[in-house]
């Protein structure tokens, strides 16, 4: 009998450890183990080498992995090369049920994109379908979803007028509320655009409330980006900030012909003040001196809505020589140059002198407030630079895959390659971490508690969302001629533990899908 209970409990033990060997055997299939690699995690920290193990997309160990435990694992030799956390870009645009691949964003190491900027997002009630929608499809990067705020005031049929009724206002917050416990991520504005530029700060602390009450954000596209006007314009952010008790961030920012550097400190001034009263408001920039948006930018505010055949019959003069100061204060008809067909590729100078007429005429006659999108060429370098460098002002590109400006397709890369390689601006730490790490702080995407993965940098237990590159052979090839051409020298690119860029190609993977805000 003792022989027999033996023989037994030596069986068994044989079973748990085939079990055990099958388990390490099936994680070993589906480990990747990045060796030899220059880490620079994303927090802002010196970079230090190690080793790195992925598996089921998170980062199990960082430092010297035993590989023999993991004999079928992928093994990618980074020797040379810097690890980094994907980059996340705050402002971006595109439609990931049309363009599920985002292979602009993917080619300059971006792994997560946030959608629904500008006060405008996908023109739908129900929040959640449509990011199911998103997930069904697949795509290459995480998204991250913002709703609009001229998309609340679209949905609900909203008067184009200051004072709301109070029932559209609760109509507003009611899809508002939703869409935040569908997992978005904040609200965003447009307050220079038609559905935007009626909005009052009641609405606008109405709206807030609810973002804060989920610890979101508030991305705005500022009421104004001139000179003459773009501090008053981040100190109503702030406002709504303050009395809506929300984060608040300024997208893209900019001085539209603003070509004194110190303005850039003017500007970031009014911030540092507002966080010593403790708001919390930070900013993000792409970095190229030509903004890019519908041509209704020129045009006065009384000539984008109505009948506008009527408004030009009855005040033609009138609109010439708006059109004809504002397009000569914005540095001439040759600093805009379209981005949509037929012209584009031309300037309006270029137009103008092919149509054989002023280019106010051209405005009005041959494209209207509604005709065209432009890049404009309205900005100065060194200002763009000085906010770049502040420690409270991170990356984006504002870019799609679509529109005809270089942003969409070099941001990230032209950072490490302009700003990083060339002029020493910043540190390599420095970018990586305004590229991803604070970024996802910022959005709480480094948080266990927010996401259901954190991501954004490399730590052990966060998502595998990585770059592998050799920061001397990194290219952003886009320029105005040519727009959509794809950055060069990120080697790897994993999203979710995946790669969707391997030894410098693009493969069909789509690894991702809707990352939700708990």
């Amino acid at each position: 009998m003792i022989i027999r209970h033996l023989s037994l409990s030596f069986l068994f033990l044989l079973l748990v450890l085939n079990a055990m060997s099958c388990a390490e055997t099936t994680s070993s299939d589906e480990a990747t183990v990045i060796t030899n690699a220059t880490i620079i995690d994303g927090t802002g920290s010196d970079r230090f080498t190690g080793d790195l193990l992925i598996q089921d997309g998170v980062i199990k160990e960082i430092g010297t992995v035993d590989r023999d435990r993991f004999p079928n694992a992928s093994i990618i030799d980074a020797e040379g090369r810097v690890v980094a956390p994907g980059f996340i870009d705050l402002h971006s645009h595109g439609d990931p049920l049309e363009t599920p691949d985002f292979e602009n964003f993917l080619s300059m190491g971006v792994t997560s994109i946030s959608l629904g900027q500008d006060g405008r997002s996908a023109a739908v009630e129900d929040v959640d379908s449509w990011m199911r929608s998103v997930d069904e499809v697949g795509t290459g990067p995480n998204i991250l979803h913002f709703k609009g705020h001229g998309t609340l005031r679209q949905l609900t049929d909203s008067p184009q007028e200051p004072d709301l009724p109070e029932e559209k206002l609760d109509e507003m917050m009611s899809l508002m509320r939703s869409s935040m416990e569908a997992g978005s991520f904040g609200m965003s504005t447009g307050l220079e655009y038609q559905f935007g530029r009626y909005t009052t700060m009641d609405e606008l602390t109405a709206l807030g409330e609810i973002v804060a009450e989920f610890d979101g954000v508030v991305m705005s596209h500022v009421r104004n980006e001139d000179d003459d006007q773009v501090e008053e314009s981040i100190r109503e952010l702030i406002e709504q900030g303050e009395k809506s008790g929300a984060k608040v961030h300024v997208s893209h920012i900019k001085i539209v012909y603003g070509n004194d550097p110190s303005r850039a400190d003017d500007v970031l001034q009014v911030m540092n003040e507002a966080r010593e009263r403790g708001v919390e408001v930070t900013a993000d920039v792409y970095p190229y001196a030509a903004s890019f948006t519908g041509i209704g930018i020129v045009f006065p505010d009384w000539a984008t809505e109505g009948d506008y055949d009527q408004i030009v019959a009855d005040r033609r003069e009138e609109l010439a020589e708006y059109l004809r100061n504002r397009v000569n204060m914005r540095n001439g008809p040759e600093a805009t140059l379209f981005g949509t067909a037929p012209w584009a590729g031309m300037t309006l100078a270029d137009v103008a002198e092919e149509l054989d007429k002023p280019f106010e005429d051209v405005l009005i006659d041959d494209i209207g407030p509604r005709g065209a999108s432009a890049a404009y060429f309205v900005m100065n370098e060194n200002v763009m630079q000085r906010f770049l460098q502040d420690p409270f002002v991170m990356v984006s590109s504002d870019g799609s895959p679509t529109m005809r400006h270089p942003r969409g397709y070099g941001s990230f890369a032209k950072i490490i390659r302009k700003y990083v390689v060339e002029e020493e601006l910043l540190t390599l730490e420095e970018a990586v971490f305004k590229m991803n790490g604070q970024s996802a702080e910022l959005l709480g995407l480094s948080d266990s508690e927010k996401v259901e993965i954190p991501r954004g940098m490399i730590k052990e237990g966060f998502a595998a969302d990585l770059v592998i590159f050799d920061p001397e052979q990194v290219r952003d090839t886009a320029d105005f001629e040519n727009p959509h051409q794809l950055a060069e020298g990120f080697e790897w690119v994993l999203v979710n533990g995946v790669a969707v860029i391997e030894n410098g190609e693009i493969n069909e993977n789509r690894p991702a899908g809707v990352i939700r805000r708990r």
